[in-house]
């Protein structure tokens, strides 16, 4: 473990009205890794998210990003603190192009007026570099592939780059092929060293990706491990029973 994680959350939880969708949930995530967060649906996963994000508040517990601590974050401190999200949903405008949809809401301008040629030369290079395939920009969202519209997503993004990257089902409405050219994009930032939080139902993407992963059960932490210390069998059997072969020791870290 590194003696200084890039993220570290001690305590984290959330409820809503008489549902407690996190209670105490302390993780740490190295500089350079990808972390996976699993669990059934309802175990906090995407709570964990907006919480991240800046979306939701916490109702207690502390975020500290490269050792500075926050009780909680707003979408505007989370962006400036380099925190990216790609939501399950997307958030695209399926009215809108490609290059309008990565700049949604941070449009280029010339004087008074759009820089549609501007944006649209950026999107391309951003799009070649990320090895992501679109045609045409001007086609509207509407009419792309399932994986065309999460790449664009991703590329969104990471248009202003930054240093965390957090997924919430990334190939949840991809086949195969599109999910495979998926995680071909997220090792390659990987390589890059930008680090990311993955959040997957996909338990043979979990283990073929990830470096580490939290397991969430009713909004905790039952387990952690680094990936290449666990089985499938393990991973699977904790996830739908609560009971398995990994740590359940949350102090030292997912690799301690």
């Amino acid at each position: 473990m590194s003696s200084s994680p890039l993220l570290k959350i001690s305590a984290l939880s959330k409820s809503f009205g008489s549902v407690q969708a996190l209670s105490g949930v302390s993780l740490e995530i190295d500089k350079g890794s990808i972390t996976a967060v699993v669990g059934d649906n309802g175990s906090g996963k995407s709570t964990l998210v907006k919480i991240l994000s800046g979306g939701l508040q916490p109702d207690a517990g502390n975020i500290e990003l490269t050792g500075h601590s926050y009780q909680k974050l707003t979408y505007r401190q989370a962006l400036d603190l380099g925190i990216r999200t790609v939501y399950q949903d997307l958030s695209l405008d399926p009215c809108k192009n490609s290059y309008e949809n990565i700049f949604l809401g941070k449009e280029l301008k010339r004087g008074p007026f759009l820089a549609h040629r501007a944006m649209r030369q950026k999107a391309a290079d951003l799009l070649e570099g990320l090895n992501i395939h679109i045609p045409d920009l001007t086609v509207p969202v509407s009419k792309l592939s399932g994986g065309q519209r999460q790449g664009l997503a991703l590329a969104r993004a990471l248009l202003h780059p930054g240093q965390l990257l957090l997924l919430d089902e990334p190939t949840a409405a991809m086949g195969v092929r599109e999910s495979e050219a998926c995680l071909s994009i997220l090792r390659q930032l990987r390589q890059e060293g930008l680090t990311q939080v993955l959040i997957s139902h996909n338990l043979h993407q979990v283990m073929t990706l990830a470096d580490y992963v939290y397991v969430l059960r009713s909004g905790q932490v039952i387990g952690h491990s680094q990936v290449a210390d666990l089985s499938f069998a393990d991973l699977d059997q904790l996830i739908k029973t609560g009971e398995g072969h990994m740590c359940q020791d949350i102090e030292g870290g997912p690799h301690a």
